[in-house]
């Protein structure tokens, strides 16, 4: 499949992207190899490979969902500069 100046520019258009003269013909031909590229691996035989997302057999190791303790609200509060009514007091940053 051949990327012309025009799909580029389609595309740029859809990313809401500009790129200038030197931009556009660095990216079409950029863009034109990887899809030689991809054709070519389109040449491989692949009936017999198993789908994947990832080329290791890994795992998430996922530890247990246990209950713990927790500071209180007074712990939290401890250090801050300001608390009011049990929250943190910030100064007012958002005009009315």
């Amino acid at each position: 499949m051949k990327i012309t100046r025009e799909t580029v520019l389609h595309v740029a258009e859809l990313g809401r992207l500009e790129f200038n003269q030197e931009e556009l013909e660095k990216f079409t031909e950029q863009l034109g190899r990887i899809l030689q590229y991809v054709e070519k691996l389109n040449e491989l035989d692949t009936r017999d490979v198993e789908p994947t997302f990832h080329v290791l057999d890994v795992s998430t190791p996922l530890r247990e969902d246990v209950v713990e303790s927790w500071l209180t609200q007074d712990e939290a509060l401890e250090n801050a500069p300001h608390r009011e009514e049990g929250f943190f007091a910030v100064p007012k940053f958002i005009e009315d």
